[in-house]
């Protein structure tokens, strides 16, 4: 049941300010001297010390908690390809999040471009203003060779959502969903329907975690994904089958351990779940709309663990759980780069969370008596705010052990009591802003 009539939301939209965005001064401007430091002529004291040391940038500008949020529209979440305006809400509500979880800031950037290269050489010349580039909604197979030149060309964090978020949320999943049924990764089946930027990256995040490449089966609107095809780019001949060994979906779902659907629903009947493997994982997260129904397939297998990108069924697979603090770790330790490393550390967070005792804010805020690690919670709710001090402090971590963080975070306790401070306080003062406007909805 839809929480929300089109009308409500166009409205939601529409009620000024137009939009979910607003810029506002953090520094007051009342009198000559406010005025005279903020532009002219004190601004020139900030940018000579920055021309002088350029980390100085961090010190005396919003850059260092600053994203910048980038799509062309071509991969619009359940929409497709309706262009970089269309783009826009989607882009805004993306930076509505990051600022509500992990106290980001962002600009949404949506450009007017086909062209990867032209989209490469945008995103680059944009360096100097943020802090770090999360890509967004740009469509498969542009967006797998746009990250990759721009993470060889940034000195900051490039990272686009709709491949690795998907991967890390979904790994912390299966993570969990091992340690109940008592599998091993390295002898999982996995069968993937969809053969997009997500399903890519889940695949090779899967890898990472333990998953033989042999093992996992790929399919896209054509079929399986094998050597004996000649229409697979790159990414997809990567995980190409040697042969066609499964002639359909329900064929490769047979013994199968694992099911992960990124494509379209009701692909995926009753019997093709009754034929998989003992306690099978089933993440079904087609939008709005899965490949099995929550209900078919817990009914055709009441062993299954269970996942959709729906909230209002367990085990949500939510990108809201990965970003927003992916970027607030990396953001605060100055990262050039978010590494496998960085991914990983997020992912094993999240599964750690997973098992920890949920808060009774928690529980009522879903209407639920209890939340306990089991079956039907491998993976923390979407709205845990837990997830930023569990998280961040991880990524961070990871990204100094590896060598890419440019500045140390010496106490991780004492920044795991920063951060919450920190939400606490911007969440008064988002909510003092927001109430101010009288909203009544």
């Amino acid at each position: 049941m839809a929480l929300y009539t089109k009308e409500e939301a166009l409205w939601y939209h529409e009620h000024k300010p137009h939009g979910k965005l607003e810029c506002i001064p953090v520094k007051p401007c009342k009198t000559q001297k406010h005025l005279s430091m903020a532009y002219s002529p004190g601004v020139a004291e900030a940018c000579r010390a920055i021309h002088a040391n350029a980390d100085e940038a961090y010190r005396y500008t919003n850059k260092g908690n600053l994203v910048g949020v980038v799509s062309n529209g071509t991969a619009i979440l359940g929409l497709g390809h309706l262009g970089p305006l269309a783009a826009k809400p989607v882009m805004e509500g993306k930076g509505v999040l990051f600022k509500i979880f992990a106290d980001i800031d962002v600009y949404d950037i949506n450009l007017a471009s086909l062209d990867p290269d032209k989209i490469i050489e945008a995103v680059k010349m944009l360096e100097p203003t943020f802090g770090g580039i999360n890509l967004e909604d740009i469509k498969a197979p542009e967006c797998f060779y746009i990250e990759e030149k721009l993470k060889g060309m940034m000195n900051i964090p490039v990272f686009h959502d709709d491949q690795h978020g998907t991967a890390i949320i979904s790994g912390a999943g299966i993570i969990n969903a091992l340690e109940i049924s008592g599998k091993k990764m390295e002898d999982l089946k996995v069968v993937v329907s969809g053969a997009g930027a997500a399903a890519i990256a889940c695949s090779k995040f899967y890898m990472v975690l333990g998953v033989a490449k042999e093992n996992i089966s790929m399919f896209d609107s054509k079929g399986l994904v094998h050597l004996g095809r000649t229409d697979l780019n790159e990414q997809k001949k990567y995980f190409a089958q040697k042969t066609e060994n499964a002639k359909n979906l329900g064929e490769a779902l047979k013994g199968a351990d694992v099911f992960l659907g990124l494509s379209s629903k009701d692909l995926v009947s009753k019997d093709m779940v009754k034929g998989m493997a003992k306690s099978p994982i089933i993440f079904a997260m087609a939008n709005p709309d899965p490949e099995i129904p929550y209900p078919d397939a817990m009914e055709a297998r009441p062993d299954a663990i269970m996942g959709t990108g729906r909230s209002d069924f367990p085990n949500q697979v939510n990108n809201v759980s990965g970003f927003p603090y992916i970027f607030r770790g990396a953001l605060d330790v100055r990262a050039s780069i978010i590494n496998e490393e960085m991914k990983m550390a997020a992912a094993k967070s999240l599964a750690a969370l997973a098992k920890e005792k949920v808060p009774r804010e928690m529980c009522d805020a879903y209407g639920v008596k209890e939340l306990s690690f089991g079956q039907h919670y491998v993976i923390p709710k979407a709205l845990d705010t837990r997830m930023l001090e569990w998280e961040a402090p991880a990524v961070a971590k990871a990204a100094m052990d590896t060598g890419v963080a440019k500045i140390a975070i010496a106490d991780l306790e004492a920044y795991k009591k920063q951060l919450r401070d920190r939400l606490t306080a911007s969440h008064k003062r988002i909510e003092a802003f927001v109430e101010s406007y009288g909203y009544d909805f």
